[in-house]
């Protein structure tokens, strides 16, 4: 007889009720579709009870270990057994524990005092995801704290592994952040190769480029010597400087010298752009995210702070929100792009410029490069007026300061005799004469 597809127990006339589904605590999303490890680690954190977290009670051990380590009266001996102890818990699990907000905080603790026959294991693990926690807020600072602990044979097999990859990280934020740790610790060949690759697909492929004795890298001595057209090297720059700017990734010494680069060989409508997209970057405070963000995400198993970290915590935060102005004189190649929007910006905009160094020009007088950057704007008068209300009356506030000291001292001295080689070097000199090739002809003012 065939069935009737109703169950014994089913009263006649009515269907037989679906069968109950056992109550999931998966994520709500399709399980075709695999999302990012921080969402899956997110959802984790958030909505799954702490029995069912997966290795929650690992989290939890190395997370009490790593409170132990930050004590401040810890010897060195103690510290290392602990530290030697939690790398122990997590050997085979790196790439797991990399994969929770909180756990990564403690392996990056880890890494940052660990010894280097320790630190080998985490990095022939890791080396392969590299990337990928590269663009990752949680992990970022992880790998950065990876580069810098690395041996010469790791981080030249990180470099490589960048190659084909440098311009997708420069328009991450926190990708940038990996990218520019990278550049400050390489040397002048492996500095080339990161720029090179910027600037033309057909130099990625010259790995000889990268070894010449020439250490400056220089595009139009490029173009000239390797037969480039300047067009599609003008064209991939773009590419590439357009979607930095739209996003504000500025703050990184090697987008300054890949924009001081394009600079040297864009013409002047492109130049000036670039230049007037760039200066409402400068005049806002720096967009630079820190592990300090997971603590805020999830404080339940982010260890406590002693003062000392703390007082750390709070001046890395007052340094983030500096203007970015400030914080790129520490390199040339900032300096550069200051007196480039100086020179070649509208009056209004040096004007916006001036307005938002008020109360910061004794801490620019001070610097090495920002002592050049303030004498540059007191040669430029256009609004003498708004420069003695911000930049002179601020020097007579601190006159006394300035005068004893080596670089404070040089603005006061550039009222009295302008350019003078007596209180500036010439490559000094050479900074302050320099200027944008293509609109130069624009700017109704020049230094020597």
């Amino acid at each position: 007889m065939p069935s009737s597809g109703r169950s014994p127990t089913t009263p006649p006339g009515r269907a037989a009720a679906a069968p109950r589904r056992s109550r999931s605590l998966s994520p709500p999303w399709k399980s075709g579709w695999q999302p990012r490890n921080v969402l899956n680690s997110l959802w984790q954190e958030i909505f799954l009870p702490e029995s069912r977290k997966p290795d929650y009670k690992l989290v939890k051990e190395i997370t009490v270990l790593c409170q132990k380590v930050r004590c401040c009266n810890l010897s060195g001996k103690e510290r290392s057994k602990l530290l030697t102890e939690a790398l122990r818990k997590m050997d085979g699990k790196y790439l797991e524990i990399a994969g929770s907000p909180v756990a990564a905080s403690v392996l990056k603790l880890c890494v940052q005092w660990c010894s280097q026959s320790e630190m080998d294991p985490v990095f022939v693990a890791l080396q392969p995801h590299l990337l990928d926690l590269s663009r990752n807020k949680d992990t970022g600072f992880l790998v950065n704290y990876i580069i810098k602990g690395a041996s010469k044979e790791q981080f030249a097999l990180f470099i490589s592994s960048l190659h084909g990859h440098v311009a997708s990280l420069l328009h991450h934020t926190i990708g940038a952040s990996v990218v520019d740790r990278a550049f400050h610790q390489a040397t002048r060949p492996q500095k080339r190769s990161l720029l090179l690759e910027l600037c033309s697909t057909e130099l990625q492929l010259s790995k000889d480029l990268a070894q010449e004795k020439q250490c400056r890298l220089s595009v139009l001595n490029i173009i000239s010597k390797h037969g480039l057209q300047k067009s599609s090297v003008l064209q991939h720059m773009t590419t590439i400087i357009q979607p930095v700017l739209e996003k504000g990734i500025v703050e990184y010494s090697i987008v300054h010298m890949v924009i001081s680069e394009y600079l040297t060989i864009a013409d002047k409508t492109s130049a000036l752009d670039v230049i007037r997209q760039l200066i409402p970057h400068l005049i806002q405070g720096s967009s630079v995210l820190d592990e300090d963000v997971i603590g805020q995400l999830i404080p339940h198993l982010t260890p406590t702070k002693s003062k000392a970290q703390k007082k750390r915590s709070k001046a890395k935060k007052k340094r983030s929100s500096e203007l970015l102005l400030i914080r790129i004189m520490q390199t040339k190649e900032g300096l550069k792009l200051g007196l480039a929007c100086l020179k070649h910006g509208l009056e209004k905009d040096r004007k916006r410029i001036i307005k938002s160094l008020k109360g910061h020009i004794r801490k620019l007088a001070l610097n090495d490069y920002g002592c050049l950057f303030v004498i540059c704007r007191l040669s430029i008068v256009d609004n003498t007026e708004l420069i003695t209300e911000v930049v002179v009356d601020e020097l007579t506030k601190h006159l006394k300061e300035l005068i004893f000291d080596k670089n404070g001292r040089r603005p006061l001295l550039q009222l009295f005799h302008p350019l003078c080689s007596r209180y500036l070097t010439p490559r000094e000199l050479f900074y302050l004469n320099y200027n944008v090739p293509s609109p130069v002809s624009k700017a109704g003012y020049s230094f020597c």
